[in-house]
């Protein structure tokens, strides 16, 4: 089993080798685009979202070894219920972010603690069963959901009673970014704790760990819960942002394109979400200028060129110019 070291600042000082500075620079990054983007914010708002839906797939697919093609229904899952609370109950963007967070997490517990007794091929349909079911919910719900027209007639309140949700989308970019870090600070807690190493050798050897009195099936669902509520708040963000859910929310379609975007980052590196979901966002957006109707052979000749050549994802390109750089720096010192 490949342990990673811990530190006493709760695993904030990579294993892989970033410092502190190399956890600073993608938020540095994201807050510099947020000066100069114009109006890309929404674009930039979407890879957030984005972000933070790849992050939740890795856990359970990547840490946990859970397969699934079903995460979407957690995403619009959240989404719905976000959008159905600021409808009906009250628009507060925090509140109904909690709330839908809490509700997907208590989903993904019920659905996780039923099919995660199976493993496999097996696994794999029980979750693209529970997407297409919620789908055709959905769909059918048409008072609740709006079913093809989608839910429309959302608002959403000033931030705090302060910052209102403006048509550049300034507000929107800085509420996701900030719902990202604390996520992601959450999620790496996780992944660098004694529980995140016990999931990743529940991923390699399920019998071992059983054999040495680890409660593999309740460290999986309690995975698979943490995944549900991290899609669910990405969910959530989507519809408080653009004041619309669709079905396409709960589609196969999604469940996939978000496996892309992590293949594409790297698999078990939580930046590897974040490298997969820019990239992923940026190149759609240019290869749909360039040819809206074929703009997947883009994406699909990039996956290609991802998986034949770079093994560990897009990540590993960030750790060759870091060894790279330390070596650089290591001549400079030598006398």
């Amino acid at each position: 089993m490949n342990e990673q070291p811990v530190t006493a600042l709760g695993g904030l000082a990579s294993p892989r080798g970033f410092g502190w500075i190399g956890h600073l620079i993608p938020w540095a990054l994201a807050l510099v685009f947020y000066s100069i983007a114009g109006g890309y914010l929404s674009l930039g708002t979407s890879a957030l979202i984005m972000i933070l839906f790849a992050m939740s797939l890795d856990i359970a697919l990547g840490y946990a070894g859970i397969v699934t093609l079903g995460q979407a229904a957690f995403f619009g899952f959240g989404a719905y219920s976000a959008g159905i609370f600021a409808i009906h109950v009250s628009n507060d963007p925090i509140l109904g972010l909690l709330l839908a967070t809490v509700l997907t997490a208590v989903f993904g517990l019920i659905t996780g603690a039923v099919i995660l007794h199976t493993q496999g091929v097996t696994l794999l349909m029980l979750t693209l069963a529970i997407v297409t079911l919620l789908y055709e919910a959905a769909n059918r719900a048409i008072w609740l959901t709006g079913g093809d027209d989608g839910l429309q007639g959302i608002t959403i309140a000033p931030l705090f009673g302060i910052f209102r949700f403006d048509l550049f989308g300034r507000t929107a970019y800085l509420y996701s970014l900030g719902v990202l870090f604390i996520w992601f600070l959450i999620a790496w807690r996780v992944v660098h704790s004694p529980f995140g190493r016990s999931l990743d050798g529940i991923r390699q050897k399920p019998a071992r760990m059983r054999a040495i009195g680890t409660p593999v099936w309740k460290r999986l669902v309690a995975a698979y819960t943490l995944s549900a509520a991290m899609a669910g708040s990405a969910g959530a963000l989507s519809a408080q942002t653009t004041k619309f859910v669709g079905l396409d929310t709960l589609g196969i379609f999604l469940s996939g394109i978000v496996a892309v975007m992590l293949v594409l980052g790297g698999v078990r590196r939580i930046y590897g979400a974040f490298l997969g979901a820019v990239v992923y966002v940026v190149v759609q957006d240019f290869a749909a200028k360039v040819n809206p109707f074929y703009w997947m052979f883009f994406i699909g000749g990039l996956l290609m060129a991802t998986v034949l050549f770079l093994e560990a994802g897009l990540i590993s390109l960030v750790d060759s110019a870091r060894d790279l750089l330390k070596r650089l720096f290591s001549r400079r010192k030598t006398p």
